[in-house]
């Protein structure tokens, strides 16, 4: 029996409308986390020139690569590293965006390791990407100073995007449309 003083207590919500509202809170709650995720890697991005800077760089069996030969398409750069934790995280996304967008060449610019252990990482990781070794002077050009740091390079050679930090499938999705 309740007091007298003591006011009439609410009846608890239906499940489903206390149901509605816990989504309604984990979805703001997630788009929060995103644009503060989005918001600190553009901020932490390295400042880079307009115009992307071209690389001639190693992939793991010795062949040479450059930015240039692939002028005309939007190209992906991811740079990492073997010990990097944030950098393996994101290898499933950058792998499924690869083989879901083949038109978009994803690079994965290694900061560390020789080719047979870079080699064994990709193959570990399931990297379904080229892998390039990194040198001092790209590094540098590309102010690479956290990893993972992904670039965007439109068609016209032009740098589109700059990301440090756990790049994330949908977010990729969007830089290269």
């Amino acid at each position: 029996m309740r007091a007298p003083d003591e006011a009439p207590s609410e009846p608890p919500a239906p499940l489903a409308r206390r149901a509605s509202r816990l989504a309604r809170e984990l979805a703001f709650t997630a788009a929060a986390v995103v644009a503060l995720w989005v918001g600190v890697g553009w901020l932490r991005a390295p400042t880079l020139p307009r115009a992307a800077p071209d690389f001639a760089l190693a992939d793991l069996d010795g062949g040479r690569h450059t930015l240039a030969e692939l002028r005309g398409q939007t190209v992906v750069l991811n740079f990492w590293a073997t010990w990097c934790g944030p950098c393996r995280m994101e290898v499933p996304g950058l792998s499924a965006f690869a083989r879901a967008h083949p038109d978009i060449p994803v690079l994965g610019i290694a900061v560390d390791g020789e080719p047979d252990a870079l080699r064994k990482a990709a193959e570990d990781l399931g990297i379904d990407y080229l892998v390039l070794r990194a040198d001092a002077e790209t590094r540098k050009a590309y102010g690479v100073s956290t990893l993972p740091t992904t670039v965007i390079v439109g068609p016209d050679g032009m740098v589109r995007s700059a990301h440090a930090g756990i790049m994330i499938q949908p977010h990729l999705w969007w830089l290269t449309r």
